[in-house]
């Protein structure tokens, strides 16, 4: 494949060039990068918090594309799932959005209630220069709540500049309650956003090893839990990419210490576990940690054995926001059998990229904020049967015909954990094997499979042998 020459040094192939990786730049102009703004990068990681208001300051469309950009799940409240704007017009260009600002705050906090309100600053904010934080201030002495300023204008660099927006934001909160009577055992869980439920499962992992879980930054936590998580012994960074700047933070005004770990299969959630218990040196802790990870992977192991006899072979392409969930999913796919020729991300490092380049095979592809081009051709090149993404990437893989499987924002099943793992690689099964892939021009890898096709136009019905031993027939209108 021909690559922009700009873009070279973010393309690397193991085994077949020097590696020089370049990141954390500015995505190259007319490249249609699958990044996200600086505006979505706040939001990603704010909207979890389910007792706030979030309030984005700028025109309709910017709080249409990021309504409920998350499927973070609440235990209580879902003031989060609402979509508030200031819905700025020409006229509020022209004479400024203050006033208007000001009478949102002040409706939605009578209207609602809320513990503290988010004002999200967009584009158009940051070409006439409203002074959102002396909004903020004002409403919050007026309503006696927290009301917080995220810098998040769209255009003032890339996703993991709007991730910090959001980290400063969220330090501003912590420090707030006193935490009398925490326990010596406690932390707080970073990254981790509660999609399809996933944070109580891993809460539920750290609790029945005797730790106190003080705040989960951002899913399914509410205001109070940020304001005392400055007590908690550790912090756990999942998402690097988006929840590494509050950890500093907090390591450099608290002193409290950081892990970074992932909950994506066997292997990464068993570290998970015995680190944490590793930081506190205490043999109970070990203990039920080691009694914990040996009865869930007892559990799931049988059949996990079952469908990596499915999947062994099987090629599989990975592109994901932070470059740390890659890791993670390259060693799950591993352990079915897979085979990983393409795997990159929106928001890694060089040190990230180094480690993507100790533990991928020879010949693997590792890129650097690509574009919908770029990955379509790696897709085909590789001749990938599976492509991990986000929402941004799903297109892609259905119109080449290849399996997906969302690891983002939008899915309905948790795939993080023990019984994640098992989820995930049902979804991949299903995925891959899924006899529609055969109807796909793409996927044709034989003249058989050719006149397969033309056959199912011609005939009346066509019946496939489904993996499950089942048929389904597709007949023509």
């Amino acid at each position: 494949m021909a690559i922009l020459e700009q873009r070279q040094k973010q393309v690397y192939t193991k085994g077949q060039s020097v590696f020089e990786m370049e990141c954390n730049k500015p995505s190259l102009a007319g490249s249609v990068s699958q990044r996200a703004c600086v505006f979505c990068g706040s939001r990603v990681v704010l909207y979890p918090i389910a007792d706030a208001v979030h309030l984005v300051h700028g025109p309709i469309g910017c709080a249409a594309y990021t309504w409920d950009i998350r499927g973070a799940l609440s235990s209580g409240p879902e003031l989060h799932r609402l979509s508030f704007s200031t819905d700025l017009q020409e006229l509020d260009v022209i004479n400024g959005g203050e006033q208007k600002l000001y009478c949102a705050l002040s409706e939605l906090i009578d209207r609602y209630h809320p513990n503290a309100a988010f004002v999200y600053s967009t584009c158009i904010i940051g070409v006439i220069g409203d002074d959102v934080a002396a909004v903020c201030k004002k409403v919050s002495l007026e309503k006696g709540i927290p009301v917080l300023p995220v810098d998040s204008e769209g255009f003032k660099g890339t996703k993991k500049d709007g991730y910090r927006a959001a980290c400063s934001a969220l330090f501003k909160l912590t420090g707030q309650i006193p935490v009398d009577n925490m326990s010596q055992y406690s932390m707080n869980i970073m990254g981790e956003f509660n999609i399809a439920g996933e944070t109580w499962l891993i809460r539920s992992y750290y609790e029945n090893m005797g730790i106190q879980v003080v705040s989960c930054l951002t899913g399914d936590t509410r205001i109070d839990d940020i304001q005392r998580s400055h007590g908690a012994a550790l912090n756990v960074v999942q998402c690097s990419g988006s929840m590494v700047y509050l950890a500093k933070m907090f390591e450099e005004h608290y002193g409290t210490p950081y892990l970074r770990v992932a909950y994506f299969g066997i292997e990464d959630m068993s570290e998970a576990l015995y680190s944490v218990a590793k930081f506190f040196k205490d043999p109970e802790i070990m203990r039920r940690a080691r009694e914990l990870v040996r009865e869930e992977v007892e559990v799931i192991y049988p059949k996990l054995l079952e469908y990596q006899q499915k999947l062994t072979g099987k090629r599989a392409a990975v592109y994901v926001g932070g470059a740390f969930k890659a890791f993670a999913l390259v060693r799950a796919l591993r352990l079915l059998g897979m085979k990983v020729v393409m795997v990159g991300s929106q928001t890694g490092n060089k040190d990230d990229y180094q480690q993507l380049r100790n533990i991928c095979d020879e010949g693997t592809i590792i890129v650097d904020d690509s574009n919908p081009l770029e990955l379509s051709a790696f897709l085909r090149e590789q001749e990938v049967d599976l492509f991990i993404g986000g929402v941004k990437e799903r297109p892609l893989a259905y119109k080449l015909g290849i399996g997906f499987c969302d690891h983002n924002h939008e899915r309905k099943k948790p795939l993080a954990g023990f019984a994640g793992m098992l989820n995930f690689a049902a979804e991949i099964y299903s995925s891959v094997h899924s006899p529609v892939w055969r109807l796909s021009p793409y996927r044709q890898k034989s003249n058989q499979d050719a006149a397969d096709k033309t056959d199912f136009q011609d005939s009346k019905a066509c019946v496939f042998d489904s993996p499950t031993g089942f048929s389904r027939v597709y007949k023509n209108a």
